[in-house]
């Protein structure tokens, strides 16, 4: 029973959209464990000491309205915690022992204090599919992508927003690893905006050819830049420093959630409608391996 109950260290989890988290032992690539969740779960995020991980749970056919904390070395969710009238879950982000999360339908964001079990601040941000969030814990400032406003919002304060306008759809963003730039992919329009921190102001635009970004992500040693196209089944593969495309890899069908190891080694992308996670080598840009984990992976995290 100990054994069951151990989590590998590191480990990767998986969200499934049937309502579950699956652990990861990424050395035997085998599932070594099953968290279950709420209605119509789409992100993951773990806690700064792997012991915790929180869901948004999105909802399927009605609207979600609750996060699932999760203890994952007893494999038991330990609080569904209700919002209340906050509705659409979705974005995480956990810094400082908070959890940051949007709430898609009442344009906002909130964040929920695991020791105390209560959301303890909300904030809106006025624009329409507030998605995805992101904390910089060098600044303390917070980052969403608002799909349906087509634009990033940076938050310095309660009182200090900025919304930086974009191009059609921003959906998957990042922050670079040296905190300069974001990039924030666009998946109406097939482009990437690059935002100067600094100045909080678009500073380049072009074009990757996508037919419905997804997620961008950085790797960790700033190198590359990934994005999953949704529509195309493809992970498109960007040199950081020219902005130039190096490879596009043939997933399958829906690649969605993308996670890249620290070392920037190897990149996990779950390709939702074929129910495996795909592994890509990052210094051949090839395709290595496929996790099955559950029916409709798509969030990611990663405990050290």
């Amino acid at each position: 029973m100990a054994a069951a109950a151990e989590v590998p260290s590191p480990a990767l989890l998986v969200l499934n959209k049937e309502g579950s988290v699956a652990i990861v032992d990424p050395a035997s690539r085998q599932v070594v464990g099953r968290v279950p969740t709420g209605d119509g779960p789409h992100e993951v995020e773990a806690s700064s000491d792997g012991k915790l991980a929180f869901v948004s749970n999105y909802g399927a056919q009605t609207p979600g309205n609750t996060l699932s904390v999760l203890d994952l070395a007893g494999r038991t969710e330990l609080h569904r915690v209700n919002l209340g009238p906050l509705q659409r879950p979705h974005g995480l982000s956990f810094a400082n022992g908070k959890l940051y999360f949007t709430v898609e339908t009442n344009k906002a964001i909130g964040r929920y204090d695991p020791a105390s079990n209560q959301v303890d601040w909300l904030l809106g941000t006025g624009q329409n599919g507030t998605h995805m969030v992101l904390f910089n814990q060098a600044t303390n400032q917070i980052y969403t992508a608002n799909i349906g406003s087509d634009s990033i919002t940076i938050i310095d304060s309660a009182s200090n927003e900025t919304v930086v306008p974009v191009g059609k759809g921003p959906e998957g963003f990042d922050l670079s690893p040296d905190g300069k730039e974001i990039w924030a992919a666009h998946s109406r329009d097939g482009g990437v905006s690059i935002i100067d921190i600094a100045s909080k102001r678009v500073t380049h635009t072009f074009n990757v050819q996508t037919k419905r970004s997804n997620r961008l992500k950085f790797t960790p040693d700033g190198r590359l830049v990934l994005i999953s196209d949704l529509d195309a089944g493809d992970l498109v593969v960007l040199e950081r420093a020219t902005r130039k495309e190096l490879k596009r890899v043939k997933l399958g069908k829906n690649p969605a959630g993308i996670l890249i190891e620290p070392d920037s080694a190897r990149a996990y992308v779950a390709v939702t409608g074929d129910n495996n996670v795909a592994v890509i080598d990052l210094k051949t840009l090839d395709l290595t391996a496929r996790i099955s984990t559950g029916t409709g992976p798509d969030g990611m995290a990663w405990i050290k």
